[in-house]
């Protein structure tokens, strides 16, 4: 039994002393609302209503359970008032890199409340973002996949000390803090066995932990032993702020995008081979209530917060690439690159890919 519809019946009818007007007030049929109120006074065990004269009345055992019916349905649609508040209410997390740029998500997290949705940002490694969105705990998140998959690429790069080439090997750079300079080849990082050339041991390459994942690293592995790189050279980072330290002391490489490098003060360097390039998919819970999907206004936001560009900016100088027009190298007045702020192809990429 439908306790609930059964009670709105009985409450119905003792408020019209009619059947009739009872079921046109719930909009159901007469016999339907006879069925139920017979239904409750077998369940209660006595009439709740006289029908022996023309107009109804309520009987001495509906009076008395009357009250308390009421107070069922009034608690009943108090309960529906506060589910509905906490669904409007409620926190959609969305899982992001650990190397986010703030401004960027806060600028997200403005842009949700203005829609009335409360969004709540959890740093979180690539595997945890995925397993997130599958058993419903994150409503949305930034997934990694092949930069050739993705529908955001996000360029890579090495960051070294500042006034240094990227390179590791202690020759002086030609661009300022946080700027990218020319595409970098691993080759480069071979050190030189010149006359009077240094002895010192190479820096190792650090791996964010964003990057620490069997498909990322094979590649890199496997470009590294093309280029002549030893498989030792290169090694998880660590905490963030540890490989920073190195980094900016000269000591190591930290592989990283370059709006990271830039807060932080790094020279940096996008590395020549897009395939060592990151790749994005933003992503909806598999467990949801609707098929809305991911918003667009969200997609290009969080694509700016990784620092994602447009398939033409390929990292190379020249028009269509870090140094030339149009390119990556543009960037506005809190640090986003400009090609990823624009939200024009963003959408429409992540809407081609459903």
């Amino acid at each position: 039994m439908d306790l609930l519809a059964h009670l709105e019946a009985y409450v119905a009818t003792a408020d019209e002393a009619s059947f009739s007007r009872a079921a046109d007030r719930l909009g159901i049929a007469q016999p339907l609302l006879s069925r139920r109120i017979k239904t409750l006074e077998e369940h209660f065990g006595g009439s709740l209503f006289d029908r022996s004269r023309r107009q109804i009345t309520t009987t001495e055992l509906g009076l008395l359970l009357l009250p308390y019916a009421r107070d069922v349905l009034d608690r009943t649609q108090r309960l529906r008032r506060a589910a509905r508040s906490a669904r409007r209410s409620r926190v959609r997390a969305v899982g992001v890199p650990a190397d986010c740029a703030p401004a960027a998500l806060a600028r997200a997290i403005r842009a949700g409340t203005e829609r009335g949705i409360t969004l709540g940002m959890r740093e979180l490694p690539p595997a945890e973002r995925t397993s997130g969105l599958a058993d419903g705990s994150l409503q949305y998140a930034l997934v990694r996949t092949a930069p050739e998959q993705g529908a955001l690429r996000v360029p890579l790069g090495l960051a070294s000390a500042p006034g240094q080439d990227g390179t590791g090997t202690g020759r002086p750079g030609t661009g300022r803090p946080g700027t990218a300079g020319r595409p970098l080849h691993l080759e480069e990082l071979r050190p030189r066995r010149g006359r009077g050339a240094a002895t010192a041991a190479p820096p190792p390459l650090l791996l964010l932990t964003e990057d620490e994942l069997p498909s990322v690293e094979d590649r890199l592995l496997r470009s590294a032993a093309r280029a002549g790189l030893p498989r030792g050279r290169i090694r998880p980072a660590g905490p963030a702020a540890t490989a920073l330290a190195e980094t900016l002391a000269g000591s190591a490489l930290l592989l990283c995008a370059e709006p990271f490098a830039r807060r932080h003060g790094a020279h940096w360097r996008p590395l020549a081979d897009r395939a060592l390039h990151r790749g994005y998919d933003v992503r909806a819970a598999q467990v949801r209530t609707d098929a809305s999907g991911v918003p667009g206004w969200l997609a290009a936001l969080l694509a700016s917060a990784v620092g994602a560009v447009a398939d033409g900016h390929d990292g190379h100088g020249g028009p269509g690439g870090y140094g030339g027009p149009g390119g990556y190298g543009g960037q506005d007045g809190d640090g986003r690159p400009e090609s990823a702020t624009g939200g024009q192809d963003v959408p429409a990429r992540l809407a081609a890919r459903g």
